[in-house]
């Protein structure tokens, strides 16, 4: 499922219109990035949780050409589903 067809669903399942579903989910979607860019973690209960995890730069090497390469520091967002949302897949 994309943003697009979850906006579809949710305007149908709750007798939205279609822009009101979009202004929803683009501002749940907004505030969760915005948590995660301010480094706070986000729980949803039985769903899952995001947080972003930084790693620290290295140096690597091409494997192309084997040249050496210097890698940035970054930061990834990592989700890790709840509990409910495995037991519910795996029934």
């Amino acid at each position: 499922m994309n943003k697009s067809e979850l906006i579809k669903t949710l305007a149908e399942t709750k007798d939205l219109h279609i822009d009101e579903a979009a202004d929803i989910v683009n501002a749940f979607v907004d505030s969760v990035k915005q948590a995660l860019i301010n480094e706070d973690r986000v729980e949803i209960r039985g769903f899952g949780s995001f947080k972003i995890k930084g790693y620290k730069g290295y140096t690597g090497r091409n494997p192309k050409s084997g040249d050496v390469v210097t890698v940035a520091p970054k930061k990834l967002p990592f989700f890790r589903p709840g509990k409910e949302l495995k037991e519910y897949l795996n029934k």
